[in-house]
């Protein structure tokens, strides 16, 4: 029974490795190689002619370094927006009772649950009537709404799962409410709340649907950017150029985290 149930396993195992490789490895490594080929012609495995002519091409364009700052500077600009805004509203979630406590929890899910694309589409012609499309504020209001899922759920069940006993064991030796909050309740909960952060971050920054909706033409982000290369210039280093420089502002933002907050800290917070 023991050797039935390993071989299972394993067949399991090699099962989720080859769908890993096929799905995620391989398109990734097929970016990267797109992003230093100049010559690249079938049947060849590999670029006939490697160099970096293309990220040349692309890094002289004033455009990129432009939406570079502007997906950056929405990026920090909406998490930090959002853990203002979204972590004292998760304590209350967790710790208080008020009238409507479930159906304001329940309507983060619901306004999930419609098809995103018509839900900005309706709340961009709101915003036309307040001036709002095609700004700098318009598009952090849009991707702020986008992130009240997770930045309310996620901190909500970070702090329900915090040890009552340990709050009320330092209550009992005279700590103030400020200290259980600073010494017991925010310890435990900081992993998942980091880990909201940066999902968040990671989330708006490569965010398209409201940034196109609501901030076109005059705001432009790194995505943005990408696709209009695409469409206008069918060279595919173009496009792998980009991609590649679009996973350097997460990637360094993930290597951060876990270096700040520690890797077996971090890890907690995605539930691992």
């Amino acid at each position: 029974m023991i050797f039935h149930s390993s071989r299972r396993f394993d067949f399991f195992g090699y099962g989720i490795l080859l769908f890993l490789i096929f799905f995620i490895v391989l398109p990734v490594l097929t970016v990267f190689l797109w992003a230093f080929a100049e010559q690249w012609f079938y049947p060849a495995v590999l670029p006939t002619k490697w160099g970096f002519r293309f990220w040349s091409l692309v890094l002289a364009r004033p455009d990129v370094w432009a939406a570079l700052v502007t997906s950056i500077e929405l990026s920090l600009t909406v998490t930090a927006l959002s853990a203002v805004i979204c972590l004292p509203a998760a304590y209350a979630f967790a710790r208080m009772d008020f009238p409507g406590k479930s159906t304001f929890m329940l309507s983060f899910l619901m306004a999930n649950a419609f098809p995103r694309f018509a839900l900005i589409i309706s709340i961009a012609v709101l915003f036309l009537s307040l001036d709002l499309v095609g700004t700098f504020t318009g598009v952090v209001i849009i991707q702020l709404l986008n992130t009240l899922l997770l930045m309310i759920w996620l901190p909500t069940a970070a702090f329900k799962a915090v040890s009552r006993e340990m709050e009320e064991a330092a209550r009992d030796v005279g700590a103030s409410a400020w200290q259980v909050f600073r010494y017991v309740t925010l310890p435990q909960a900081f992993p998942t709340i980091a880990a909201a952060l940066l999902m968040t971050f990671v989330w708006t920054f490569y965010e398209t649907e409201g940034a196109w909706l609501v901030g076109a033409p005059r705001i432009r982000t790194m995505p943005l950017l990408m696709m209009q290369m695409i469409n206008n210039q069918l060279v595919v280093q173009y496009g792998a150029v980009l991609s590649v420089m679009l996973w350097v502002p997460s990637l360094a933002a993930i290597l951060m985290a876990r270096r700040i907050i520690g890797g077996d800290t971090f890890a907690k917070g995605l539930g691992g």
